[in-house]
């Protein structure tokens, strides 16, 4: 395979030159200000509608706001590039503090704006809706009106996003700073290294025991070191969304999840009945997983441990270009935006110590650019999750035809644009192996990301949702967390493990999100309504693409429900639609016991 020489380093200065300190970002935070300030005093003059003929000056409202949204979401994802590529960026730091105070105060005047509009009398809402300017907003209109009904006043609202600054998003921020701090000494290779938290994750895949089980056990102690500080951390978070979910009177922690990812309760409860009654085919593979590592069971730092001795592993640009053949195979606008991606540098790969762990992709509306972040270190785990990055920007380059205020699309769809692309990718590997020891080894790769969904998102769903329980009666301390979590893994997997992960509450950022409650189920959702979606496009090859972005253009703009009987002709609501792609899924975890049995 020819080699492409891609940067691993992503490029900032296209949007703002000179990193934190940068001049242009500061006179663009400025500027966002002043608009802030303008778009406040129209809000302030602005009065409910009593006619069709105000449909204009709601449209000239929703106009001033999409471009304020898209300045202040600019800087703020610059600014958290910043913070994720160097954890010890202090100027990024406060940045971020400053950027959180001004998206609190833009939520207020957009909540403001809201409340006045949802006062609007039912019929002449109607008019409203079938205006010329408005008739493209209705979905996005209607929600703001049923949001606004179901929330407090506009003082109590307005306070609640005030108070948040420091009395919630700060937590979050916390958090980030607590675990940027965190190094691990260990020596790997013979080499004496002081890694990141992010760094020494990615020795979970590390082909030697004594590695994987040291990188754990070292991560464990660093966990264990400040648990009462992450406990501290989430008890304020949790202990701030029920304070505000009692005075809005919504009983169930899930109202809130369930509204800003469209789904309903009983789509939700179909998803998970179909996973817990098909367990046992993934309780199997890691049962044969422990025998393949010389084990009776498995232990929770050997899951990603390679089942051969000669894994597959790919360099930066190798895995690139393997990428980009297969999604080219798929359809050429796929290939050909994932190629501008690397020939212009929007990823962040190098392996490098300071770095946030995870991967994430993030959106810069203003320049319709995206920026990808992930530390690369060869394996195939960290060519899909490549992928799967570049599914969530694709995902972003597919709105752009559409207006700002439709693009605002929930997670669990988000996590299905990323997570097609990763099958894509995973798929095509599969079938590329020239032994069965790859194909073995490859195999797994897919099966691990169902047991990731099945099982580990499964245990963070359990847990959050007990934990929120016992937090409405009070703090919950950190040895109860561990309780927990461990409950909830035994749970999840099955019985399957023989050592588990305690202190996962700790490790796992997505607990400390505090712009997303329970981010966690709608990666599971993604996994699962994107395997129909790439069912569809096994059958009607490289014709499906145009569908596909048809489809990722309604994201935004219904419920799932509506979008899967639109796009797919199912009933998501219903167990046997989530039946059918847990079975695919068993398909792996069968062909893996089979060639794996050969193997051994």
């Amino acid at each position: 395979m020819t080699k492409v020489g891609y940067s691993q380093v992503w490029d900032l200065d296209v949007f703002f030159a000179g990193g934190s300190e940068s001049q242009e970002l500061r006179a663009h935070l400025d500027a966002s200000k002043e608009e802030i300030n303008i778009v406040e005093e129209k809000v302030a003059k602005f009065h409910t509608p009593v006619s069709a003929d105000d449909g204009k000056k709601v449209f000239e409202l929703i106009e001033a706001i999409k471009d304020t949204a898209i300045n202040l979401r600019e800087a703020g994802a610059v600014i958290g590039c910043f913070l994720a590529a160097n954890t010890k960026d202090k100027k990024a730091l406060i940045l971020q503090g400053e950027m959180g105070a001004l998206s609190a105060k833009f939520a207020n005047i957009q909540l403001r704006f809201k409340q006045t509009l949802a006062k609007t009398d039912a019929e002449v809402w109607q008019s409203l809706l079938e205006t010329d300017e408005l008739s493209q907003f209705t979905f996005i209109l209607n929600e703001w009106r049923e949001e606004v009904q179901m929330k407090l006043s506009e003082e109590e609202e307005s306070l609640i996003t005030a108070l948040s600054v420091d009395g919630y998003q700060g937590w979050g921020q916390l958090y980030d700073q607590l675990v940027g701090d965190i190094e691990i000494q260990m020596t790997v290779n013979g080499e004496e290294k002081s890694l990141s938290v992010g760094q020494a994750n990615n020795l979970s895949s590390n082909k030697n025991e004594e590695i994987r089980k040291e990188a754990f056990e070292k991560l464990t102690e660093a966990w264990k070191s400040k648990e009462d500080f992450f406990a501290s951390a989430l008890n304020h978070l949790a202990g701030f969304r029920l304070a505000v979910y009692d005075k809005r009177g919504w009983d169930s922690v899930l109202q809130e999840p369930l509204m800003r990812n469209r789904m309903s309760q009983e789509t939700l409860d179909a998803m998970w009945s179909a996973i817990s009654a098909n367990k046992e085919p993934f309780v199997s593979y890691l049962s044969a997983k422990a025998k393949m590592v010389g084990k009776e069971k498995i232990d929770w730092y050997d899951l990603d441990a390679p089942v051969t001795a000669s894994t597959k592993t790919m360099e930066y640009e190798e895995g690139a270009e393997f990428i980009l053949e297969q999604f080219g195979k798929f359809g050429p606008e796929l290939e050909a935006f994932s190629r501008k991606a690397f020939n212009e540098s929007w990823i962040e790969a190098e392996d490098r110590p300071n770095k946030r762990p995870g991967g994430f992709c993030t959106g810069m509306p203003k320049s319709e650019q995206s920026r990808i972040f992930m530390t690369y270190s060869g394996s195939m785990s960290n060519v899909a999750t490549l992928a799967h990055e570049l599914g969530h920007a694709f995902h972003s380059y597919a709105l752009r035809p559409v207006h700002y205020m439709n693009r605002q699309y929930a997670m669990g769809v988000a996590e299905t644009a990323s997570t097609f692309a990763e099958m894509i990718v995973a798929d095509a590997a599969v079938k590329a192996a020239e032994t069965n020891e790859e194909k073995v080894a490859l195999l797994e790769d897919k099966v691990q990301r169902s047991v990731a969904f099945f099982m580990n998102i499964h245990a963070r769903f359990l847990f959050e949702t007990r934990f929120y329980e016992e937090r409405k009666h009070g703090v919950v301390p950190a040895a109860r967390l561990n309780e927990l979590m461990e409950e909830a893994q035994r749970e999840a997997y099955g019985g399957a493990l023989n050592t588990v992960h305690p202190h996962f509450w700790a490790s796992k950022l997505h607990f400390y999100i505090t712009n997303t409650p329970f981010y966690n189920f709608p990666y599971t959702f993604g996994y699962l309504f994107s395997l129909s979606i790439y069912a569809k496009a096994l059958a009607e090859g490289e014709n499906f693409e145009q569908k596909y972005l048809s489809l990722l253009r309604d994201t935004a703009v219904m419920s799932v429900e509506d979008l899967a009987m639109k796009h797919l002709g199912e009933d998501i609501t219903k167990v046997d639609f989530w039946e059918k792609g847990v079975a695919l899924c068993v398909k792996d975890v069968e062909e893996f016991l089979k060639i794996a049995s050969k193997e051994g």
